[in-house]
């Protein structure tokens, strides 16, 4: 999900600050989106998913100046919590949405080129309502704005915009008393079409990686069963995102030593982690001890930030694990994975959560990760054969 939900449960009325003197006229079209082809492209920050992302939350607002299109949208958005941007704006005929759709396929290859998805990705740009609670009524009788999440998780400001273009200044950390749009990525389907791809490229560099669940059972075990370690609870105290962003997409990497002597990632998927200080109890499978060769095994959380581009992301990781060589005893993997990840690549990186060292197949109870931050109740649990 995206900053409209947080946003929403979060912030209550409060009135909107200062405006810019940014004027726009006319309706959207392509040149209100990013070139993703040109070296002067505009960026938000040096994050290209926000640059796109802000270019549509532009583009959207001036779109709204179609009476029935604006009409659709309020419809679409009453309804659901998420709206897909490409499926609605091809149920318009309007003149000003035909030319923002045009525009809207181009924004779609860019995040998807951003993220490093290849082809074939749904769809991933999404708008919804944030701030104070809204019926029809109120949506038609004032203005809704638009908006995106800044790139910076410390911006004070996030940029808004109205039908006529102009560009409002709202406090990042309260929510202003007119109706906001917020534009942002399907964070689940790009974390989800993200993991294929890391699976697809470690698996191409010779690294062995099961599928997001990693629970896929060794052919050897498959007949009989097998052990695995189960979270039966999990909290974070800090999922490393402002409310302006979308709920916090957490995944793990699990690594280890597979049975082929060579260094293994399994990536595990963990959708319910949304809210910092709450706990969860999901009794969901994070190492299949079939898969590997010692009975040791590391986990790192991590939380996917809008600009994680996968592919970069597994090249980085498969040059950097493809220097360890199995020594005939359990190395711990955990500084190799963090070290694959430096700063410099985004400017707004997957952020590193927790980790947990050397997790055993016998470990039960409750156990707190390196940096304090993340506390998990796992136990042992045999999988049996049908």
């Amino acid at each position: 999900m995206f900053a409209g939900t947080k946003l929403r449960a979060a912030l209550t009325g409060i009135v909107l600050s200062t405006l810019s003197l940014t004027t726009l006229q006319g309706t959207a079209t392509a040149a209100d989106f990013p070139d993703r082809t040109s070296s002067h492209a505009p960026t938000t920050g040096g994050s290209p998913v926000a640059a796109i992302e802000g270019a549509t939350a532009r583009a959207l607002a001036r779109s709204l100046a179609e009476p029935a299109w604006r009409r659709q949208l309020t419809h679409a958005a009453l309804a659901q919590q998420e709206v897909d941007l490409l499926a609605l704006t091809a149920k318009s005929g309007a003149g000003p949405v035909k030319g923002f759709r045009a525009a809207l396929v181009e924004a779609e290859a860019g995040i998807a080129e951003a993220k490093g998805l290849g082809e074939g990705v749904p769809s991933l740009l999404r708008v919804g309502l944030a701030g104070q609670k809204v019926d029809e009524s109120a949506l038609a009788s004032a203005e809704p704005l638009v908006a995106s999440a800044p790139a910076d998780d410390d911006a004070e400001v996030v940029v808004a915009y109205d039908s006529a273009g102009v560009a409002h200044e709202l406090d990042a950390a309260t929510a202003p008393q007119r109706p906001v749009y917020v534009v942002g990525v399907d964070g689940q389907k790009a974390l989800a079409a993200g993991l294929e791809v890391i699976e697809r490229e470690l698996a191409a560099r010779g690294l062995d990686s099961a599928s997001p669940t990693a629970a896929s059972p060794s052919t050897a075990s498959a007949a009989t069963g097998f052990w695995t370690t189960r979270i039966k609870s999990i909290g974070i105290a800090d999922v490393k995102e402002p409310w302006f962003k979308s709920d916090a997409e957490i995944f793990s990497l699990v690594t280890g030593f597979g049975t082929d002597g060579k260094v293994r990632v399994d990536t595990v998927t963990m959708p319910y982690l949304d809210d910092e200080g709450t706990t969860y109890y999901p009794n969901q499978i994070l190492v299949n001890w079939s898969n590997y060769k010692y009975n040791l095994a590391d986990v790192v959380l991590m939380e996917d930030d809008g600009d994680t581009n996968y592919s970069s992301l597994a090249k980085a990781l498969a040059a950097v694990l493809l220097t360890i060589t199995d020594q005939g005893a359990y190395i711990p993997l955990v500084d190799a994975i963090i070290d694959a990840m430096p700063a410099s690549w985004w400017t707004d990186d997957p952020d590193y959560v927790d980790s947990f060292y050397t997790l055993a197949r016998e470990t039960a109870g409750s156990r707190v990760g390196a940096a304090g931050n993340a506390r998990m109740t796992v136990e042992r649990y045999y999988v049996s054969a049908l």
